[in-house]
């Protein structure tokens, strides 16, 4: 069966995430759109010169929305990151406010009704205006939320204790932005709770959230941009969708509880939000997650 996706934005994290597809063989069928007509016209070129040298073939259509009618997935990766210049990702939302009603209505016109995956920040609330304004069932609209937040927290504990980042489990949740925490209370390595673990060590898991949670403006401040990290997540969230993996993933998903979208583990899978998982939060964590869907909710006002 072959893998159609479509993505919307073409800048420094769309193209990388096409290129990944693409080396990766995740998909058979790319449409790319962008307004800027001589970038995603270079890039398409820039793929096709790249194809003889890779083991898999690609279709590629640039900047046709009705293509995008049979796509598996359309992934959302338009912004403008300079205006977070500040570490504050809502600073992006009027900007992409006032484009994401022409892009849901093209959307919408195509007549698509697979998976939408959200990149575009402030993702949880670009998620929730997604889903409204194409009317998809809030499980087939996701937003990448924390995913990339939790990779960041397994390499900063990975990295304190000299495992590699993928023998550490747990989560960060809420928004993706300055209200996401690290719920040390779900976090292991190597199967033994963190909170163990560092009691002989002389640092403290607070010491690491500031290096969790502002690790993008590290990148930002470097380059001017981040893309590898994300890329990364919006391709195994892809590569779990088409592979119906049912995976337990922290992505931004709607929670009726809280009447928004945000960062919780969900099980995901060919048909989306498969199952909804509910964690054993300590009060605090409680607490911590219901004053970050308030600040998704107010800041999306």
């Amino acid at each position: 069966m072959s893998n159609k996706i479509g993505i919307i934005g073409d800048g420094h994290v769309g193209s990388t995430v096409a290129h990944q597809l693409l080396v990766s063989g995740l998909v058979d069928d790319l449409v790319l759109i962008d307004v800027n007509e001589a970038k995603v016209t270079a890039d398409e070129l820039d793929f096709q010169d790249a194809m003889a040298n890779l083991k898999h073939h690609t279709n590629i259509v640039i900047n046709d929305y009705s293509a995008l009618k049979d796509a598996d997935i359309i992934i959302s990766a338009f912004g403008n990151i300079s205006l977070e210049a500040g570490g504050e990702r809502f600073a992006e939302l009027n900007y992409n406010r006032e484009r994401i009603g022409d892009i849901a209505a093209s959307i919408k016109k195509s007549g698509f009704d697979g998976i939408l995956v959200a990149i575009t920040n402030p993702v949880d609330a670009i998620t929730n205006m997604y889903q409204g304004l194409t009317g998809l069932p809030k499980k087939h609209v996701i937003g990448t939320g924390t995913l990339l937040d939790t990779s960041r927290m397994k390499r900063a504990v990975g990295s304190r204790l000299n495992v590699d980042p993928r023998s550490v489990e747990g989560f960060n949740l809420g928004e993706h932005g300055n209200s996401q925490f690290t719920a040390w209370s779900t976090v292991k390595v190597l199967e033994q709770p963190i909170t163990e673990l560092v009691k002989d060590k002389p640092w403290k898991l607070e010491d690491l959230n500031d290096e969790i949670k502002f690790g993008g403006q590290t990148v930002y401040k470097g380059k001017q941009y981040t893309n590898y990290g994300i890329a990364a997540a919006v391709t195994r969230l892809v590569e779990t969708i088409e592979s119906d993996a049912r995976t337990e993933l922290p992505v931004s998903n709607y929670q009726e509880k809280y009447g928004t979208y945000l960062s919780y583990p969900a099980i995901v899978g060919r048909d989306g939000i498969v199952q909804q998982v509910q964690l054993a939060l300590t009060d605090e964590e409680e607490k911590l997650l219901a004053k970050s869907a308030e600040t998704i909710k107010e800041k999306s006002k």
